[in-house]
């Protein structure tokens, strides 16, 4: 995992440092970036399943990259959707999204395949050949865009840098940390971008993968540490202070807090229940005339009496 592993977990019992999204911009090198750090939002995600150290590692990324992502929607209401998925894979689906602030994954693997692989298995053994779909729902306009990249890479930020390489030709650097116990885990993450060009829509014109503004903001931004990252006693402010403190401008919004957010309610399944034809759902309910639905965000079972 990208940062790997740690048993040395501080906790702050006040949660300072914690659950928050942050983003910034450097005017002079027209770069733009978040800065992300998890800790009781992760472990409450974590907690709905009975992951092995492996996976919640996965996962713990995978909603790291969820949020600074997300990070980047505008319009309340907008969504942002990461999928990586295989058919033959250990892993077989691995899905996150984002939704003003709330934050929500989920993994499907196969647990004995897992256990022959020792303690801490690449991307590629836990995979094999899958891909990644990265999914932006604005809410403004009710727009969809989408992009595909394989599952390539040391770790799901390359695959994500690979996507924004690929699909958005918008140079993209991404760092992650993770540290955990058996109790916590605490994860952090840096996404930095350059948009020497402005922005028509979602499409990038001219881009240089060489400019040197970006070649400068690249050189700062890698400079960052894994333990940093997930170190809930240095603030993102901090951080970015300690990156960027020689540029002439470095402009820091306030963030946003992150929470749980699985969706799920009777409400919303009887709603998409309705959509479904008398015979279907005839075939849907269990001996009492219920429909039972499992979440597998929150692993909770719900009740639907039609």
């Amino acid at each position: 995992m990208s940062g790997g592993l740690n048993e040395s977990v501080p906790i702050l019992e006040d949660g300072t440092g914690f659950d928050r999204l942050l983003g910034f911009t450097l005017p002079d090198r027209h770069a733009r970036g978040r800065a992300v750090r998890l800790g009781p939002v992760l472990d409450e995600i974590l907690a709905a399943h009975a992951y092995p150290p492996a996976i919640k590692g996965l996962l713990a990324e995978a909603l790291v990259l969820t949020a600074l992502l997300g990070g980047l929607l505008k319009d309340e209401g907008s969504q942002l959707t990461m999928q990586a998925q295989a058919e033959s894979g250990i892993v077989s689906l691995l899905v996150c999204d984002y939704r003003d602030g709330e934050l929500r994954g989920y993994a499907q693997f196969d647990g004995e395949r897992l256990a022959r692989l020792g303690a801490n298995p690449s991307l590629g053994a836990l995979f094999g050949q899958g891909h990644l779909g990265i999914t932006f729902d604005l809410a403004a306009g009710e727009k969809r865009y989408q992009g595909i990249v394989p599952l390539e890479g040391a770790s799901l930020a390359e695959a994500c840098e690979a996507y924004f390489a690929q699909s958005e030709q918008v140079p993209t650097m991404i760092r992650v940390g993770i540290h955990a116990s058996s109790e916590h885990c605490v994860a952090g993450g840096l996404l930095v971008q350059h948009l020497p060009d402005g922005e028509e829509g979602r499409e990038r014109l001219h881009v240089r993968m060489d400019h040197p503004e970006w070649e400068h903001v690249a050189v700062l931004a890698g400079s960052t540490r894994h333990d940093e990252l997930s170190d809930p006693t240095l603030s993102l402010e901090e951080l970015i202070w300690r990156l960027f403190h020689e540029e002439r401008e470095v402009r820091v919004d306030k963030g946003t807090a992150l929470r749980r957010g699985c969706r799920c309610t009777i409400a919303h399944y009887e709603k998409v229940l309705a959509r479904f034809p008398e015979t279907d759902l005839a075939d849907m309910r269990d001996e009492r005339g219920k429909i039972v639905v499992d979440c597998a965000f929150c692993s909770r079972l719900f009740e639907i009496d039609l």
